[in-house]
């Protein structure tokens, strides 16, 4: 591959995609993004009530992700959820050189995680619950990289880069 890729980590919340995403980011030496500085003040307002987004809060949210995709023409890494394939292919419409990486774990383990975060908006149990509930993991088509949480940071890193040029894929540029 002639560039940097680009690459959406997803997951559910608390699943370390903002830590590891900035950590591949700074390796790929491309800028990193966190898909929540994008939501509507009003999409903030609704999750930190501990009201799920719907289908119809994330369409002007995803919009606006697949713009930032296609204008990064050196690469990117976008943390974001992504949890539907859906929304996948959303991002994917005009960047078809996207790569997902899913970053996979169990809801305990997630969980324990997201009960210790301070000052963020994403509000309790149900929230997270919910987001198990909506999420469609990547099927072998989608050509994610799947990567074990419980696994160090550093390590995901590592992982992510081997997957990539294992596919053909010169992560480095």
């Amino acid at each position: 591959m002639a560039s940097v890729p680009k690459l959406v980590i997803m997951g559910v919340s608390g699943c370390g995609k903002s830590l590891v995403g900035s950590l591949l980011a700074q390796e790929l030496a491309v800028p990193f993004f966190d898909a929540d500085s994008y939501h509507s003040r009003a999409n903030v307002e609704k999750m930190a009530s501990g009201i799920p987004l719907t289908d119809d809060d994330r369409a002007g949210w995803l919009t606006d992700l697949a713009e930032l995709i296609r204008q990064q023409e050196s690469g990117l890494v976008l943390a974001c959820s992504a949890l539907k394939r859906a929304y996948r292919e959303r991002l994917r419409s005009e960047n078809p050189e996207l790569r997902i990486v899913y970053l996979q774990g169990d809801f305990q383990t997630i969980w324990t995680r997201l009960s210790r975060r301070q000052d963020h908006y994403f509000n309790g149990q149900a929230m997270l619950e919910s987001q198990f509930q909506l999420l469609q993991e990547p099927e072998l088509d989608e050509g994610a990289v799947t990567l074990d949480v419980t696994g160090r940071p550093e390590s995901l890193v590592r992982q992510c880069l081997a997957a990539l040029a294992a596919t053909g894929e010169d992560a480095r540029g």
